[in-house]
């Protein structure tokens, strides 16, 4: 515990209070998504641009488990992937090349959450992708895009195909691969990260039940967007308000 309070301290002496408050977060919500269940050992990612023109972003370390990052852990590296805070650790490419070709491409898009869930990537590998079956689904259908499997994600020329399929959307199925989630925040990345993959996991559930699924029409899709659209950013503040309580309460290491 004192190398970590004592790493802690050098980070924090090293970056600015916004940073470090963004630091804290991100690492609230790595331990989240291993509480949930949505992690997969060391690997998948989310990470958040730090303020500055130089566009440097956050990242977990290659090696560590979701329910082992901290904040002061966490990797910041360039748009060319090299770190720009000294690190034992190494960066992972494959995340890399995912997450910089969308902070790189969408101003808004601060937050980025990368996961392969078991439900969400069941549903990316239906060939009719999310449907509109929930609520939860409704909700998300009108701002979701699909990007087709290129394989690893280490290809740089995937990038630009990537970007351009997402568009001005929020959330992602990543083919055959997982889903994807963006937001100007890190409480809004995850609250939509945490409704896809709920409507994900219903739609399984649903289709297991082997009743006939009743499907809503478009229009009903279309109204349900709208509603859903309207005051996203106090909710989503709201609620990751709630999601730091509940990783505080989990383990308060994460703001270590």
């Amino acid at each position: 515990m004192a190398t970590a309070q004592a790493g802690a301290s050098t980070v924090r002496q090293q970056v600015g209070e916004e940073e470090w408050r963004l630091r804290v977060d991100l690492a609230a919500a790595y331990r989240l998504v291993a509480h949930f269940g949505w992690d997969e050992l060391i690997f998948t990612h989310l990470t958040v641009r730090v303020p500055g023109p130089e566009h440097h972003f956050l990242i977990n370390p290659f090696g560590l488990l979701f329910e082992e990052v901290t904040a002061s852990s966490l990797l910041k590296v360039d748009p060319a992937g090299n770190k720009v805070l000294d690190s034992p650790h190494p960066v992972n490419p494959a995340g890399f090349t995912i997450h910089s070709a969308i902070h790189m491409a969408r101003e808004d898009a601060r937050a980025v959450m990368h996961v392969h869930t078991v439900a969400g990537t069941a549903v990316a590998s239906q060939a009719e992708g999310l449907l509109p079956l929930t609520q939860n689904a409704l909700v998300i259908l009108g701002d979701l895009a699909c990007h087709d499997y290129e394989g690893l994600a280490l290809d740089a020329d995937e990038k630009a195909r990537l970007v351009a399929d997402l568009g001005d959307r929020h959330q992602m199925l990543l083919r055959n691969h997982g889903l994807l989630t963006v937001g100007e925040t890190i409480g809004e990345a995850f609250l939509r990260l945490f409704f896809l993959e709920r409507a994900c996991e219903m739609q399984i559930a649903a289709q297991a039940g082997g009743g006939r699924l009743l499907l809503q029409d478009e229009a009903m899709a279309a109204r349900v967007a709208g509603q859903g659209a309207v005051g996203f950013d106090a909710p989503a503040a709201l609620n990751w308000a709630a999601m730091l309580r509940k990783a505080a309460r989990l383990d308060p290491s994460f703001m270590d």
